[in-house]
């Protein structure tokens, strides 16, 4: 790292309602990291993916308008959500790469609302931004507390790996890019099945039973190779790992208790940040086990 980092921020929708614990982290470490975040308030929706089922050119505008806004402020897009990054990511590669009679369709419609798509910015995920533009040893510099006793299991979430075919950041279907945060950090990573594969979210609204199994093989899968929590760069993940554990419990069958953490939560506690200031105490399941040595 060479010089001040500054991004356009992109929260996303679920950190700044179900999760607000995200957002609160990540502005957290930020600070910690001297990473300067500009907020894009008025920014929108990403669409998580659903408008593209039955409206792609919509999905497209939207997101094309977002990317817009930071290419205004001259900005790389930073989000952490690995859905919204897969989206914008997504729709960012489409135009600016592979479908220029597109791109030309749909800056006709942002014309309306005094906006353009140049396609002269990048869309990173937290995660990238942390390893590719702050630096892994610039990170290790600033660890005061090794997280020594952490066995993490990594949950990815499907569009970090697999939403983009253009720009990716890390093998989809072998990554290491999670893992390499933790040794870091002083956690030691936790390889288990389910570490790439879907959280069972896009179905928990008309197939709850199903998704719910799923979350729960993963789970059961993590715990099982030595698991004493899982970090998900997802926030979508982490409600259906988290929020919605007492219920994958019932259907299972089974005490499941294993605390899920979001990323930039992990990193604020090696950077020496205190639990509640990076909203620990808001989850579901407990973490205060895994956090008795802290204060």
């Amino acid at each position: 790292m060479t010089q001040a980092l500054k991004y356009a921020y992109y929260p996303g929708c679920v950190a700044k309602g179900a999760c607000r614990e995200l957002h609160q982290s990540t502005t957290a470490i930020a600070a910690k990291l001297g990473i300067e975040l500009v907020e894009l308030t008025s920014a929108s929706c990403c669409g998580s993916g659903t408008f593209k089922e039955t409206d792609e050119f919509l999905e497209d505008s939207v997101n094309a308008r977002n990317i817009a806004l930071a290419e205004e402020l001259h900005l790389p897009l930073m989000t952490q959500c690995s859905t919204c990054q897969g989206v914008l990511g997504r729709v960012n590669d489409k135009l600016k790469f592979s479908e220029p009679e597109r791109r030309t369709a749909i800056n006709q419609v942002l014309a309306e609302t005094g906006h353009q798509f140049q396609g002269t910015t990048e869309v990173l995920h937290l995660l990238w931004v942390i390893i590719r533009d702050y630096g892994l040893d610039n990170l290790r510099k600033l660890v005061v507390r090794p997280l020594t006793e952490f066995k993490c299991g990594a949950f990815y979430g499907c569009y970090l790996l697999r939403a983009q075919t253009v720009t990716r950041f890390d093998d989809p279907f072998n990554p290491e890019s999670l893992e390499q945060v933790f040794r870091v950090l002083g956690a030691e990573p936790i390889y288990y099945a389910g570490r790439i594969q879907c959280c069972g979210w896009p179905i928990s609204s008309y197939a709850p039973t199903a998704s719910f199994k799923l979350a729960g093989s993963h789970i059961q899968s993590a715990i099982a190779a030595g698991a004493n929590c899982l970090v998900t760069p997802c926030p979508l993940c982490h409600l259906n790992l988290d929020s919605r554990q007492p219920e994958v419990e019932q259907v299972i069958n089974q005490k499941l208790r294993l605390p899920i953490l979001h990323l930039p939560q992990l990193i604020g506690l090696a950077l020496g940040i205190a639990p509640q200031k990076l909203g620990l105490d808001k989850h579901i399941v407990d973490t205060a086990k895994l956090l008795s040595g802290f204060r």
